[in-house]
């Protein structure tokens, strides 16, 4: 079994062809046609660290994705997060490839936010205001510069030096980089954090589109409930959301109002009014990443 680097994960998930393969990937969950059991979380017994196992299944690919959560690993001098994902034929079960862990993780998870902002894009894309400057926010600024050159992106963080390492950076050369001290209306608002307090609640309007993709787990919250409550709500697993999405669930809102991505992804369908897309993530999307891998390698 070949074992891929997290720069040849990257390499082997080039976002317009991955957001392609992820929209392919979404129908087919929501067809049942991708099995993705909800993610397995264990502790470590002495409670230092976390095991976390993702798994789905469809008629061509097995994968199973395995990460270790470590938040002291900074003091040994490794990365908090490591793992595989793993990809098996599913017609023999035979071990095809492993894939980096935490390169797959980010490109997926960039790549479905790219994919809400192509159903759901305002009439005008002109500005984005992105909230967070960790991995996240790299990965989506490298989606961005390959998928929507020309953009100003204003970057708001906790510091000023995280928020001047982004936009002093010469990565995204088709970005225009601004710290967001500046005035700013944005069309599309993402937010790439794990904050536990409202970091975006101006009021909602239908010119602007707002992408959550942080508050994974429900005592985070990154957007007001008012923008909630007030929006078409839209996730791309409705199977983990209602235990996973931060946002959502503090705001109260009704589940039976919240709709799946795959609804609108043939683009008959567009919501109106101010829409939130809520991302959560799901092993289905680590599938979609390992056909791409695939049809690349050749296996």
């Amino acid at each position: 079994m070949k074992t891929l680097t997290a720069a040849e994960t990257r390499k082997l998930l080039p976002f317009p062809a991955l957001v392609e393969t992820l929209r392919r990937a979404a129908q087919d969950y929501h067809a049942g046609q991708i099995s993705c059991p909800e993610r397995m979380v264990v502790p470590t017994l002495d409670r230092s660290g976390t095991v976390m196992s993702m798994i789905a299944c469809a008629p061509d690919i097995l994968t199973t994705k395995l990460l270790t959560l470590y938040s002291g690993n900074s003091a040994r001098s490794l990365p908090a997060i490591q793992g595989q994902v793993m990809c098996m034929d599913a017609v023999d079960g035979q071990f095809l490839f492993a894939l980096d862990g935490v390169a797959t993780t980010e490109r997926r998870t960039a790549a479905i936010s790219m994919l809400g902002l192509d159903c759901f894009r305002p009439d005008t894309l002109e500005t984005v205001l992105l909230i967070g400057t960790g991995v996240q926010a790299k990965a989506h600024l490298e989606a961005l510069n390959v998928l929507y050159p020309g953009l100003t992106v204003y970057i708001r963080g906790r510091s000023r030096e995280s928020v001047t390492a982004l936009t002093g950076s010469d990565a995204y050369p088709t970005l225009r980089l601004r710290n967001d001290d500046e005035a700013c209306d944005p069309d599309v608002v993402i937010t790439v954090t794990s904050s536990q307090s409202v970091l975006y609640d101006a009021p909602p309007k239908s010119t602007r589109l707002i992408i959550g993709v942080g508050a994974y787990r429900p005592e985070m919250i990154e957007i007001g409930p008012a923008i909630v409550n007030e929006s078409t709500c839209i996730v791309d697993d409705p199977v983990g959301a209602p235990s996973e999405a931060g946002d959502i669930i503090q705001a109260g809102k009704n589940w039976k109002e919240v709709q799946p991505l795959a609804a609108y992804l043939s683009g008959k369908e567009k919501p109106e009014g101010p829409v939130f897309f809520k991302s959560v993530g799901c092993a289905a999307w680590d599938l979609a990443a390992c056909r791409l891998a695939r049809q690349t390698l050749g296996l």
